[in-house]
């Protein structure tokens, strides 16, 4: 069994929740890092979900062989490729299914050919894995590729993992600190300066809706694309309205293939969770900012004492 073992003042997987990173700098270094790990849940009679991209998943099939049909496979190209979804509709989903016993879990939401853009939602994502599984008996096994990834990301990956095993060997990551990653990371890249602005309360959200909606089609959305940005626009500037001082600003525009769109208010955005937790009975509010991840490419946001501000992007 993988140590459980966390950092004082910090929120880790001590108890039955172990979170840690692989690195590994080869194909041979991946399968002797992850097909050890799967087959002894195998054995254990622990159910066992495998989300990386599709090179490691035909990898990890291979290896397995037959004892592949005992594995639930996710392609996390197509499934993470906004790493908000990941914990609801990935991990959450898989072990929230399986409530006894534990459940083993290999994610790779890292890998190269990650844009700069979507690092940070990667990061922040890794560090929020430890504050929603806090307490539950899970082990989510995250692996890195130490060759090709930059130092900087590998370094992420100490803060975010209390556990790194590299080389064979399995050691305490001194550096662990996910909160400090959350924070890092709580910011956003400039808008450009032409972007469509207007602001919006209550008695405007229809107008705030369709105005938003129409500069996305001039920009280039349409059809269920279209309508897609149209439902996540509706969620978020209605949830400025019940619980962000009811008002807020909306930008759109086009980056990089995307049409983005950015609402910001005066609310206070508490729970780093938010937009993390899957829908519920007991929990009736956030469904707004759940719905958005689903549909988004990504979802990047910034909370600060002043406000928060969530940004959406769409491809084309």
């Amino acid at each position: 069994m993988l140590s459980e073992v966390g950092e004082v003042g910090e929120v880790s997987d001590a108890g039955p929740f172990a979170h840690p990173a692989l690195f590994y700098r080869d194909a041979g270094e991946y399968t002797a890092g992850t097909v050890p790990f799967l087959l002894e849940g195998m054995d254990a009679g622990e159910p066992v979900a495998v989300a990386v991209p599709p090179p490691r998943l035909a990898e990890l099939r291979a290896a397995l062989g037959p004892r592949g049909a005992e594995v639930q496979w996710v392609d996390m190209e197509r499934a993470g490729r906004n790493p908000g979804r990941i914990i609801p509709g990935v991990l959450r989903a898989f072990a929230d299914a399986r409530p006894a016993g534990r459940v083993r879990i290999i994610g790779e939401p890292v890998w190269p050919g990650r844009t700069a853009l979507e690092y940070p939602a990667c990061a922040q994502h890794e560090a929020l894995i430890n504050m929603a599984f806090a307490g539950r008996p899970v082990t989510i096994l995250c692996p890195y590729d130490a060759a090709r990834l930059d130092a900087a990301v590998l370094a992420e990956a100490r803060a975010t993992h209390p556990v790194v095993l590299d080389g064979g060997r399995e050691h305490r990551s001194a550096h662990y600190a996910p909160r400090r990653v959350i924070a890092a990371h709580n910011r956003l890249p400039q808008r450009p300066s032409g972007a469509l602005a207007f602001g919006f309360a209550e008695p405007q959200l229809a107008e705030a809706r369709h105005t938003a909606t129409a500069e996305a089609h001039r920009l280039g959305l349409d059809g269920d694309r279209l309508a897609e940005f149209s439902l996540a626009v509706a969620e978020l500037i209605t949830n400025s309205v019940l619980h962000g001082g009811g008002s807020g600003a909306v930008h759109v525009w086009a980056e990089d293939g995307h049409v983005v769109c950015e609402v910001h208010d005066r609310g206070r955005l508490t729970d780093p969770l938010a937009g993390r937790h899957p829908a519920s009975r007991d929990r009736p509010h956030g469904r707004g900012l759940l719905m958005v991840n689903r549909i988004a490419d990504l979802v990047r946001q910034r909370a600060t004492g002043d406000g928060t501000t969530i940004r959406f992007y769409l491809r084309f």
